[in-house]
């Protein structure tokens, strides 16, 4: 009866380990994917605002690369595991929230030409940016000293891969206000990006692992783009 019990236990413990595997992975898939696409609008604000500044420009489309990467690391994740990622939406993006409260609009109706032609406005995009991803490098941290994570090789590799890319995603824009003497975070910003964080961890994210009817998507999001598959 105790082999039972413990046979029984092990079973349990396995499923929640995959299941928050799977929300894990396809929380971080929709947001790399909404990053990568988001960044788009942001080097053409930079286009425009900073036409002098070839450096600051080649470091976001840097990170434009290293997002996009970490999408695709994700996706083959998710194919090696022989399933499709559970479906998402920008209630789970940081981003999304962030660019919500602070420009009161979603990402995809956030203004470029505007931004770029209002220096405090491309400032604040800046650092919701900067606060968004030195967010993301510190959970990132804590992620990688989390059992479930080191218990699967691949996605502890993923990890790896995002934590050691993740200060190029913020040091650009925390450097270029630095060097214009600008805050590098306001304290409503910071205040926001806290409860954004504490919502998502608190109450979006454990809903989700909590619910058994999240269907899956019956596409991958980069398709939808009209991009090949890498």
């Amino acid at each position: 009866m105790a082999a039972s019990g413990e046979a029984s236990g092990s079973t349990a413990g396995g499923a929640l380990r995959d299941r928050y595997l799977d929300v894990l992975a396809s929380v971080y898939l929709y947001n790399e994917h909404r990053g990568y696409t988001a960044l788009d609008r942001v080097i053409a604000a930079v286009r425009r605002c900073c036409p002098d500044e070839p450096d600051f420009l080649a470091e976001v489309l840097r990170h434009r690369a290293d997002e996009h990467k970490h999408y695709h690391m994700f996706r083959r994740w998710f194919e090696r595991a022989g399933r499709m990622p559970l479906a998402m939406d920008r209630r789970v993006g940081h981003i999304d929230r962030f660019i919500l409260r602070v420009f009161g609009c979603p990402i995809d109706a956030l203004d470029t030409e505007t931004v770029a032609a209002s220096p405090a406005e491309f400032e604040k995009l800046c650092r919701v940016i900067m606060l968004t991803e030195q967010r993301g490098y510190r959970q990132v941290e804590i992620l990688l000293r989390n059992g479930w994570v080191r218990s699967d090789p691949v996605m502890t590799r993923i990890f790896e891969i995002v934590h050691r890319d993740e200060p190029g995603h913020f040091l650009p824009y925390r450097h270029w206000l630095e060097r214009r003497g600008r805050a590098t975070a306001r304290w409503r910003e910071k205040w926001t990006d806290f409860w954004i964080h504490r919502a998502l961890l608190l109450g979006r994210i454990p809903a989700l692992f909590l619910d058994p009817a999240l269907p899956r998507l019956d596409r991958w999001p980069h398709e939808a783009d009209g991009e090949a598959a890498a």
